[in-house]
C-alpha cells in the first residue's frame, strides 16, 4: 500500500461521502445522510481500498480481480443498509435465500449512493443519464426485490429526463409521503 493511494482513496471516499450528504438533504433524509458510508473508514475496507485505489473504479473491483471476492465489499454491503444486498433473507415458504423488498428511506439513499458515485468517477464527464445507464447495464443480472429495482428505476429514469433538481423535488415532496411503499 502506497501513501499515494491512501491519500487518494481518503479523498475518494470523503469527496463522495459529501456529495452523498447534500444529496440526502435534498431528498429530505439529512439526518441519515450524515451516517452514510462511515464504514469505509474502517480497518477492513480502508486498508483494502487504498491497497486497491485507481482512482477510476472502486478498489472493490480490483480486489475482487485479484482473489475472486472483496473483503472489503462483504463487510460494506453487511453494514449499509441502503445496499440491495443487505436486503437478503431465508423465506420459510420457499426454503431460499430471497431478495427483500427494502424500506423506502434506504432506495432514497441508495438513488443519492448512485448518482454521488456516477458524479465522482465520471468527474466532468457526468450527465444527469449516466447513473441510469450504469443500473441498466446489470438489470438481467442484478438480485433484487422486483419492488425496489421498478423504484430505483424509476428514479434514474426521472434524473435523465427531468434533471436533478426536479427529481429531488418529487422526491422529497411525493415519494417520501407514500406510506404504502
Amino acid at each position: 500500500m502506497s501513501l499515494k493511494g491512501a491519500f487518494g482513496h481518503f479523498r475518494t471516499i470523503t469527496k463522495h461521502r459529501h456529495k452523498v450528504i447534500s444529496h440526502c438533504f435534498k431528498a429530505g433524509i439529512g439526518w441519515q445522510g450524515l451516517f452514510h458510508d462511515l464504514s469505509k473508514y474502517s480497518p477492513t475496507e480502508f486498508l483494502a481500498g487504498a491497497r486497491h485505489y485507481q482512482g477510476t473504479r472502486s478498489p472493490n473491483e480490483a480486489e475482487r480481480e485479484l482473489y475472486g471476492y472483496s473483503k472489503a465489499w462483504l463487510h460494506h454491503k453487511g453494514r449499509n443498509r441502503h445496499h440491495f444486498e443487505y436486503w437478503f433473507d431465508y423465506n420459510p415458504a420457499t426454503k431460499r435465500n430471497e431478495p427483500v423488498k427494502m424500506p423506502l428511506k434506504y432506495v432514497i439513499e441508495m438513488f443519492c449512493d448512485r448518482v454521488a458515485a456516477s458524479k465522482i468517477y465520471l468527474g466532468k464527464n457526468y450527465s444527469d443519464s449516466e447513473p441510469l445507464a450504469y443500473f441498466l447495464k446489470a438489470k438481467g443480472t442484478r438480485i433484487i426485490h422486483p419492488e425496489t429495482s421498478e423504484l430505483l428505476e424509476s428514479l434514474l429514469v426521472m434524473l435523465s429526463e427531468k434533471g436533478e433538481k426536479a427529481t429531488f423535488f418529487h422526491i422529497k415532496t411525493y415519494i417520501k409521503s407514500q406510506n404504502n411503499y
